[in-house]
């Protein structure tokens, strides 16, 4: 990272200015560490959600009153959904996932992607931890979700939102602990015609919508960082069933690399 990124300053470039982890086994710690960073404290309720309403998004590609009202639920009240999770893996990218899975991500307790079908069969733990200021000003939730099956971590993550320089609309930014730096994955949304929500890491330039890999330098203000070619579409929709339920597509370049597949009921009545 230091030979092929770019050395930027955080505070110019807030985008990127993420959570991240001090060089050791990763937990739901770097959460607290995030909170005291913003002289914030951590909340945690039945009902705590991503993003405090679908409202956040408005903007040229998303008009928030016409996307179906239960998604709006998910995202305001996600720790009240209970998850199902399905995978599949492309051929050539299973080897991958498993020296990901094996080599790097239980022992991070982040981005142990499932790899059998057997994985995900009890199901996902789902836990949302909000971060806001005395004052209540929010400055994000953390995700943490856990395979039944096995405990290790699927993804553990950082949800808010931003509006790149230039731009009108706003952005879903989720942020990826990892030692000393994070994976930012910066999701272009849009509403569609039958009520549902895309959000999209398309192709494109440094500061566009994206995947970046941030590495911190030696202070706090300072990181080398760089657009990886990592792309994701989600689609999040109501199916013919009243079923909430999201497809998520990964990409590597242009090849298909692992699709994930998400039912959501609701915990309540």
């Amino acid at each position: 990272m230091r030979t092929t990124g770019r050395l930027v300053d955080l505070r110019q470039y807030s985008w990127l200015d993420g959570p991240w982890h001090e060089p050791d086994v990763l937990g739901s710690d770097w959460v607290h560490h995030e909170a005291t960073r913003r002289g914030a404290g951590v909340t945690e309720k039945l009902d705590s959600g991503l993003l405090p309403s679908l409202h956040v998004l408005e903007g040229d590609h998303v008009d928030p009153d016409t996307i179906d009202p239960r998604i709006g639920d998910f995202y305001r009240c996600t720790a009240a959904w209970r998850l199902e999770l399905w995978s599949q893996w492309t051929a050539w990218a299973w080897p991958f996932g498993w020296a990901l899975s094996t080599l790097f991500s239980r022992r991070l307790r982040q981005l142990s992607l499932p790899l059998r079908g057997l994985d995900n069969s009890r199901g996902v733990d789902s836990r949302v931890l909000v971060v806001e200021d005395p004052a209540g000003v929010r400055h994000g939730a953390a995700w943490l979700r856990d395979l039944r099956a096995t405990g290790d971590t699927v993804f553990s993550g950082w949800y808010g939102t931003v509006t790149l320089p230039g731009r009108s609309q706003p952005s879903v930014r989720v942020v990826f602990p990892l030692p000393n730096g994070s994976l930012t994955v910066l999701l272009r949304p849009s509403s569609s015609a039958d009520g549902g929500l895309r959000l999209l890491s398309p192709h494109g330039e440094f500061g566009d919508d994206g995947a970046y890999l941030v590495v911190r330098a030696d202070d706090d203000h300072h990181a080398w960082v760089r657009r990886i070619p990592v792309h994701e579409r989600f689609d999040v929709f109501v199916d013919d069933e009243g079923i909430l339920r999201t497809d998520h597509e990964l990409h590597l370049w242009r090849f298909p690399v692992l699709a994930l597949h998400y039912r959501m009921m609701p915990r309540r009545p």
